[in-house]
């Protein structure tokens, strides 16, 4: 995690996911950039094809026999993010190698899931990219399609998170998890409201209550937020079905989030999976001295949480 971005990119992150699962009961399978066109993966390559290092979606998968449970982990792995044509101020760039801590945390629990044998049916899908300014880069008002069909214009570049995340979220849905958990450094408004140290949790109570309780037998910190409906509308479009974001509105920013993701979990009530959505965006990496268990740099917050959920949810 705390490679930098030189070192670390959608293919070497693929590279390594191949290489932690070596002896693993794991299968994987990877997504290059033209498949991501022809898959309809339409979030994770409009946010990497402005990069020279092409886009990636990786899938793991470990399925023990008698298992009864399905659980789905979906990462954002952002290796660099510069903000895109949304172009960040410089200063805000630094530490941006941490923005594929998502994807990384998801990654490393369904390792340890799989060592630990843990009788539960496990996913993770990792969305990779790498989010540069070019002339081939996605620009503010682009209209691009996600993998179930909405259509997002992209109003702001560095919302990128939540479009790669979009993609991953709609295909893990298509096989039909028991429960479906995303992990994200996804705004710096989490940041603002819970501090470096709590992650903030969004979503179904079913979900949020299994992932409460397993944060708390672990020891990490998450703080449940809401969804508020009145705040939906504000990513309303004329011309997409959704906007990524609502320009010069300062109001609520990780909760949008947590709404945006929302409309990719899927629509069919009975089949929809119990979800949660964690903003890492604060607890990621730790800029200041190493406290307690927490190192210096990435944390790999999470990770902890996830595998006592796989306990949980085989229990």
């Amino acid at each position: 995690m705390n490679q930098p971005a030189n070192d670390l990119y959608p293919e070497v992150m693929t590279t390594q996911a191949k290489k932690a699962s070596k002896g693993l009961p794991i299968k994987i399978k990877v997504w290059e950039e033209k498949d991501l066109i022809a898959q309809g993966l339409g979030g994770i390559h409009a946010v990497g094809k402005g990069s020279s290092r092409p886009p990636r979606l990786v899938k793991l998968e470990y399925k023990p026999a008698g298992a009864k449970t399905s659980l789905a982990l979906v990462g954002k792995g952002i290796t660099f993010d510069t903000g895109g044509l949304s172009l960040k101020p410089a200063e805000s760039m630094v530490g941006m190698k941490y923005d594929m801590t998502g994807a990384a945390a998801v990654m490393q629990a369904l390792v340890a899931i799989a060592s630990l044998g843990i009788k539960v049916r496990a996913t993770a899908w990792l969305c990779l990219a790498e989010n540069m300014p070019s002339g081939s880069a996605t620009r503010p008002n682009d209209i691009i399609k996600i993998r179930n069909g909405k259509t997002v214009e992209v109003l702001n570049t560095d919302a990128e998170g939540r479009l790669v995340l979009a993609d991953g979220l709609s295909m893990a849905v298509e096989e039909s998890p028991d429960y479906l958990i995303d992990v994200a450094t996804l705004t710096g408004a989490a940041t603002i409201a819970l501090g470096n140290r709590y992650a903030g949790l969004m979503g179904d109570e079913a979900a949020i209550k299994k992932v409460e309780s397993a944060s708390a037998t672990v020891g990490e910190l998450v703080w449940h937020m809401p969804l508020p409906e009145e705040l939906r509308p504000l990513l309303d479009s004329d011309i997409a079905d959704i906007a990524n974001v609502k320009i010069g509105n300062r109001a609520g920013g990780m909760l949008i989030g947590g709404l945006f993701l929302r409309e990719f979990v899927g629509s069919d009530q009975a089949k929809k999976p119990a979800w949660a959505h964690l903003d890492i965006a604060g607890p990621a990496n730790n800029d200041s001295a190493a406290y307690g268990h927490t190192p210096k740099g990435a944390t790999g917050v999470t990770v902890r949480t996830l595998i006592q959920l796989a306990r949980d949810l085989a229990n």
